[in-house]
């Protein structure tokens, strides 16, 4: 395995992670990315850098941002966002990972890259909806800002600096962890 496979797995897991708080961001800055040359992708997921993707992606992005802002609009995204983001996140690793056998590179998309994401997503879903409950939605937009502000920080991260992505996924995993006990701790 070269150091530009690692490199490249550090990048799917960064932009996995930036999908569990928001679909269409890390995809969206990967097919900018991809556009203008920064990164190369698997040779079967090129389109993702035409220009065409690069709107679509642009729209869904600027859609998907402030539906984030319309109350109850935010939670009916929720209980679509866990599945919509494992598929993304799954493709999003496909995507980035070179030079690796076909069979090992969507084992690694499917857990890494599907499971980070779905268990962010779960924990935002979480989130908004103790959110929700426990101030009417009024802390709803903050929480939403939060998450799109993250989204694009990792994002970015994880393009031009793969290796600190991995460590942030790292910590981010850590507080999912801590907030997910702490809650279940609540809950019981």
């Amino acid at each position: 395995m070269t150091i530009e496979s690692i490199l490249s797995i550090f990048l799917g897991i960064g932009l996995a992670a930036s999908v569990g708080f928001r679909v269409f961001v890390p995809l969206f800055i990967l097919s900018l990315a991809a556009h203008f040359q920064v990164w190369e992708l698997n040779e079967s997921w090129q389109w993702i850098g035409s220009i065409s993707a690069v709107v679509v992606f642009g729209v869904a992005t600027f859609i998907e941002i402030i539906a984030y802002y319309i109350p109850f609009i935010d939670n009916l995204l929720d209980t679509i966002a866990v599945p919509l983001a494992a598929i993304a996140g799954t493709a999003i690793m496909v995507s980035t990972a070179i030079d690796l056998n076909p069979v090992f590179t969507w084992a690694l998309a499917i857990i890494a890259g599907g499971g980070t994401a779905a268990v962010i997503a779960g924990t935002t879903s979480a989130t908004r909806l103790a959110s929700t409950s426990t101030t009417a939605g009024f802390a709803n937009p903050v929480v939403s800002t939060m998450e799109t502000g993250t989204s694009l920080v990792l994002s970015i991260v994880s393009i031009f600096l793969p290796i600190v992505a991995i460590i942030l996924v790292c910590v981010i995993c850590f507080v999912v962890f801590k907030f997910y006990r702490k809650f279940k701790t609540a809950k019981a």
